[in-house]
């Protein structure tokens, strides 16, 4: 079976257009890249192999595809000179936009829980679907990623502390704050939403990695459940 038989909620290119680039895989992202496998594999499964071999090589995470030789990622059966190129050619984009941001972005400081709604209303407060995202700071609360760790159903999103700090410990971030969307528009916390801060909280305390607030946003409003709940969080 290819891609194309797959259905059209689990090919990477549509769910790229459906969900958001953010909400994809690093192998679902490189299978895009890609646009093919080889006789045997679909993209996915070539860009899954890519991945192995890089974290095999280079440790984990996508910074292989900047250290490796386009010579090196051609020997991976079903990459070739295109693909590695393509490759290569998206590395040098993303060193120029970095280039560029350094001069066209200011410096994001994420001092309440404000700052987080202003941030992330115009990509939350119309979404269908809860999604949960993630921002990760440095010492001084400056902005250095952020992203999307889940995407949920009408009403809930599942999220695992793991795939939460996972992340931050790749990037080194110091602290992160939690941001959901409640789609019926409503900022109110469940039950289900301070269960889950309580527990990514302590898991924090664990890792050593600072939970600075979660963040719920609705249609033109939030809650700040720090601002709520102060004495669960250390700022």
């Amino acid at each position: 079976m290819t891609i194309k038989d797959w259905p059209e909620h689990e090919k990477p290119r549509e769910r790229l257009f459906r969900v958001g680039a953010q909400a994809l895989s690093d192998a679902e992202l490189l299978a895009i890249l890609l646009g093919t496998g080889n006789k045997t594999d679909t993209a996915l499964d070539l860009a899954k192999q890519l991945l192995h071999w890089g974290e095999a090589n280079y440790g984990p995470g996508l910074g292989f595809l900047k250290e490796a030789s386009k010579q090196e990622l051609m020997c991976l059966s079903g990459i070739g000179m295109a693909k590695a190129a393509r490759l290569k050619a998206c590395v040098e984009i993303h060193r120029r936009l970095q280039q560029s941001g350094q001069h066209l972005m200011p410096r994001i400081e994420i001092s309440c829980g404000r700052d987080v709604y202003e941030l992330l209303k115009a990509d939350m407060e119309q979404l269908d679907r809860e999604q949960v995202w993630i921002l990760m700071l440095n010492v001084r609360n400056h902005l250095i990623h952020r992203e999307v760790i889940s995407v949920g159903s009408l009403d809930t999103s599942i999220v695992h502390p793991r795939e939460i700090f996972k992340n931050c410990i790749k990037r080194s971030a110091a602290a992160v704050i939690i941001a959901h969307n409640h789609p019926s528009g409503d900022a109110a916390p469940s039950d289900d939403d301070i269960r889950m801060t309580k527990r990514i909280i302590e898991a924090g305390k664990i890792v050593g990695i600072t939970v600075l607030d979660h963040v719920i946003i609705g249609r033109g409003e939030y809650i700040s459940l720090r601002e709520s709940f102060a004495g669960w969080f250390t700022w």
